[in-house]
């Protein structure tokens, strides 16, 4: 059996506290605060541990009928990556990295910055009405239950 690389429910909640500990500084800080705002706009939001490696314990990743966004932390920079940013309308301004793609858009927090809570609660809202919305739409394929009107034959 394939395994997903995702860890779901109060385990990657747990994983996702403990990367945040661990980090220990500025980042972990940014990134617990990030976490709360998500939580917060969306409280059903899914929390999971994406992409793990031997060398890498996996992204912190936000997901309610899709992924919403990722987390992820470096030297410089707390990074949120919006999987479907370039589809969302940001009037607040807070996507600032990864803005020549087609699909993401990011924002990228460096230490002493602070991120707009409601902007990005907004935001939260918005790709979640997004990936709801392709949830729902029709599919293009034939209905195979709906069976085609047979010809009658001629008595």
């Amino acid at each position: 059996m394939k395994k997903s690389g995702a860890s779901e429910g109060p385990s990657a909640s747990k994983l996702i506290s403990e990367r945040i500990a661990k980090l220990g500084d500025w980042r972990g800080e940014t990134l617990g605060r990030v976490r709360k705002l998500i939580k917060a706009a969306d409280p059903d939001v899914v929390e999971e541990m994406k992409w793990a490696k031997a060398s890498n314990p996996g992204t912190p990743t936000w997901s309610h009928d899709g992924i919403i966004c990722t987390g992820e932390s470096y030297k410089s920079v707390v990074k949120l990556t919006f999987a479907k940013g370039a589809s969302l309308k940001d009037p607040a301004g807070l996507f600032n990295s990864s803005l020549d793609g087609n699909v993401r858009r990011a924002i990228d927090i460096h230490e002493g910055e602070t991120v707009d809570a409601s902007a990005l609660k907004a935001l939260v809202l918005e790709a979640i009405a997004l990936n709801s919305s392709g949830k729902s739409k029709p599919s293009k394929k034939a209905n195979p239950l709906k069976a085609k009107p047979s010809k009658k034959a001629k008595s």
